[in-house]
């Protein structure tokens, strides 16, 4: 699976939109990637966990991290749930997430983190890092350590900072706007909000 094989899929299942976006960060944006949609066959699922696996097992070992003392992999949900959940398959590890409420970042539904424990933290698409660094924050706060992010797409092109080493299987330069400097705006077009948050 590579970049442009990846785009492609993308693209066939209208998962990559173009116009005039408001992401759920609330920037604005003339691309709009819908994960959900890549990921509505579980066989596509499953490649692309498999996929992620693949690369993170040799990041580990260059990183000098042996894969084996992983033992969970975490997401943010609600957009990591799908995907985290597939990589967690495909690397046969457990799988834990954290959601908001109130709009505080949490771990809830009873899971807990043994103190040391190593985790992965998967995410669908990464455009400013918020939601990968809020799951990185609550688990680390109670003892966890966690090694690394990954996603299927990273769309600041490794700009973004989430707190942790990071890995995607495509890295994207995709313009984002704060909502007073958008010419997409300024040029009267108008904005779509197809996101989770919408």
């Amino acid at each position: 699976m590579n970049q442009e094989s990846i785009l492609t899929h993308f693209r066939e299942t209208d998962a990559l939109l173009e116009g005039h976006f408001e992401l759920s960060s609330g920037l604005h944006s003339p691309k709009y990637l819908q994960c959900a949609k890549a990921l509505q066959y579980p066989a596509d699922a499953a490649n692309y966990g498999r996929a992620i696996g693949e690369a993170l097992i040799s990041h580990l070992s260059d990183s000098g991290i042996s894969p084996e003392t992983v033992t969970t992999v975490a997401a943010p949900a609600i957009g990591g749930l799908v995907i985290g959940y597939e990589v967690a398959s495909a690397l046969n590890l457990r799988f834990i997430w954290t959601e908001r409420k109130s709009g505080e970042m949490l771990l809830r539904r009873g899971f807990d983190v043994p103190r040391n424990e190593k985790i992965i933290v998967v995410e669908d698409v990464i455009t400013t890092g918020g939601s990968v660094r809020e799951c990185v924050s609550v688990l680390e706060s109670l003892g966890a350590e966690c090694v690394a992010g990954v996603s299927i797409i990273d769309r600041s092109n490794g700009v973004a900072d989430i707190g942790v080493p990071r890995i995607a299987l495509v890295n994207l330069d995709v313009p984002s706007y704060k909502k007073e400097d958008c010419p997409l705006c300024a040029s009267g077009i108008a904005v779509d909000k197809p996101g989770s948050r919408g």
